[in-house]
C-alpha cells in the first residue's frame, strides 16, 4: 500500500545538475511514487540568484536561505549539488542534525571530509548517499560499497575525468597538440573556462581517493592522493606511446601494496596497451576497470558528467534513501573499518617510458646504463634516433623494467647530472600490463 503523506525534498542547488533533478522529479513523479512506495515533492530549492530564470521550477519554492530550507523539520531529504566545501558541508551537517537523509554529488567534499561526514550522520540515523561524486550515471559506488563488500579488491584503474580523456584522444588520434586539444574541448563544451581542476587532476583526485576508500574499507583523503596534471603530455609523448603498441591515458589508479599491510592512491598520464579495454574509451566517457580476488576482473563504462546522466546517478541515490526512510533502516554506512595506511609515492611500483636529449657520441648509451643500474632499476627496450636539425644531439628513449617510483626518481636526477644528458624530454608510467 502506498503511503499517501509525500516525502519532501529540499534542493540544494539549482544549476545544470540541480535544474534536471527538480525536471525529472516533477514529470516521472508518477513512476518515482510506484518505485518508492510514497509520492516525494520538492519542499524548497535553495539558490543564489533569485532572479535567475527556472523552467518548470515553482517560483514559490525558490529561496536564497539554504540554512532554513536545510533545517526545516518536514524534510525528509535533501539533495545537495552546490560543489565545494562550504557552505554544503555545513548544509549536509545540518540536514543530519534535522534527522534529514541527504544525497550528494559533490566530489570534494567526500574526498576532504567524507569520514566526518558520515559520522555525522550515522550519529543521527541518517543516510548519506553519492552515487554521483564519481562518475555520474555509471554505477560504481553501490557495487564497490556493497556487491563486492565480501571479496578483496585488489586494484582499481580508472578514466575518470571526461574532459581529460576527450583531450588525450584527439591528441592521439589527429597528432593534435595539448593546447590545440584543450582549445577544441572548450570549444564543444567539455571544458571549463578555467579547465584547471581537470587538466591539473584535481578531480580525479578527488575522485580517486573515495574510490579507494570504497575499494579498501579505509580512510584516504584528498591529500593522500598522488597527483600530476596532463598539461606536459606532448605529441612525441603520443608518438613514443604509439611505438610501444600502447595509448596515453590519465588514470585513477588505487592499490593494494603486496601484502596487504597498505595502499596506494595516484593520478597521473600513463601509457596503457591498445590490448587493455582502457585503451579504446574515446571521447568524453569514463571507465573503471576493478580487479577483485573473487570475481576477477569487472569494468564499468559510460558517460561520467553533465546534467542529465548526474541526475540520474542523483535519483537513483534518491529512491534508495527514501525507500530506506519509509522502512525505518539505513543503507549500507562508512566501510572505512581496516584504517591501511596509505604508502607514500616512492613506493608504488611501475614500469617507466624515459625520454632524454643526449649528446650524439659514443659511449651515451654506457654511461646512461650505467646510471640506471646504480640505482637497481632495470633496462628492457631502449631506442635511439637523431635529432632532427641536428648533427650532435640525439634521443634515447628508455624503457625500465619494474621499479619503485623512488629509485626511477634518484636515477633521474642522476642523470640530469651527466654532461652528456642535455635534458630529461619525458617520464611516463607504463600501466595496465
Amino acid at each position: 500500500m502506498m503511503r499517501t503523506r509525500p516525502l519532501k525534498v529540499a534542493l540544494m542547488g539549482c544549476g545544470v545538475v540541480g535544474s534536471e533533478v527538480a525536471r525529472i522529479m516533477t514529470t516521472h513523479a508518477e513512476d518515482l511514487a510506484q518505485r518508492i512506495g510514497a509520492p516525494v515533492e520538492l519542499a524548497g530549492v535553495a539558490v543564489r540568484r533569485p532572479d535567475r530564470v527556472r523552467a518548470g521550477i515553482d517560483p514559490s519554492l525558490v529561496t536564497t536561505d539554504a540554512e532554513g530550507l536545510a533545517a526545516r523539520e518536514d524534510v525528509d531529504l535533501v539533495v545537495e549539488v552546490i560543489g565545494g566545501i562550504e557552505p554544503a558541508r555545513r548544509l549536509i551537517t545540518t540536514a543530519f542534525e534535522h534527522g534529514a537523509s541527504v544525497v550528494t554529488a559533490n566530489k570534494a567534499l567526500l574526498a576532504e571530509d567524507g569520514a566526518t561526514l558520515h559520522e555525522v550522520a550515522e550519529k543521527h540515523g541518517a543516510d548519506l548517499f553519492y552515487e554521483a561524486a564519481v562518475a555520474a550515471a555509471i554505477p560504481l559506488v553501490r557495487p564497490l560499497r556493497e556487491s563486492l563488500a565480501g571479496d578483496n579488491v585488489n586494484r582499481v584503474l580508472g578514466i575518470v575525468n571526461g574532459t581529460t580523456n576527450f583531450i588525450l584522444d584527439r591528441m592521439d588520434s589527429s597528432g593534435a597538440g595539448y593546447s590545440e586539444a584543450l582549445d577544441e574541448a572548450t570549444a564543444l563544451g567539455y571544458a571549463e573556462a578555467d579547465p584547471t581542476a581537470d587538466v591539473e587532476g584535481f578531480d580525479a583526485a578527488a575522485k580517486a581517493a573515495i574510490l579507494a576508500g570504497l575499494a579498501f574499507h579505509t580512510r584516504v583523503r584528498l591529500d593522500d592522493v598522488h597527483r600530476e596534471g596532463l598539461t606536459d603530455v606532448t605529441a612525441a609523448d603520443m608518438a613514443s606511446a604509439k611505438r610501444m603498441g600502447c595509448t596515453v591515458k590519465l588514470l585513477a589508479i588505487c592499490e593494494r601494496t603486496p601484502g596487504g599491510r597498505s595502499v596506494t592512491a595516484r593520478v597521473h598520464p600513463a601509457m596503457i596497451p591498445l590490448s587493455h579495454p582502457l585503451a579504446s574509451v574515446r571521447e568524453a566517457y569514463n571507465a573503471v576497470f576493478v580487479e577483485s580476488e573473487a570475481a576477477g576482473q569487472l569494468m564499468f563504462y559510460g558517460p561520467g558528467a553533465g546534467g542529465s546522466p548526474t541526475a540520474s546517478a542523483v535519483l537513483g541515490d534518491l529512491v534508495s534513501a527514501a525507500r530506506n526512510k519509509l522502512n525505518g533502516a539505513r543503507g549500507a554506512g562508512e566501510s572505512a573499518y581496516t584504517r591501511l595506511p596509505v604508502s607514500p609515492m616512492g613506493d608504488v611500483v611501475t614500469r617507466y617510458h624515459i625520454s632524454l636529449d643526449v649528446a650524439d657520441k659514443s659511449g651515451v648509451l654506457a654511461q646512461v646504463a650505467t646510471v640506471f643500474a646504480e640505482h637497481g632499476v632495470s633496462i628492457d627496450t631502449v631506442r635511439q634516433q637523431g635529432k632532427e636539425g641536428s648533427k650532435n644531439d640525439a634521443w634515447l628513449v628508455v624503457v625500465t623494467h619494474r621499479a619503485t617510483d623512488a629509485a626511477l626518481s634518484a636515477t633521474v636526477e642522476a642523470l640530469r647530472r651527466l654532461d652528456t644528458v642535455r635534458g630529461v624530454a619525458s617520464i611516463m608510467r607504463v600501466e595496465g600490463e
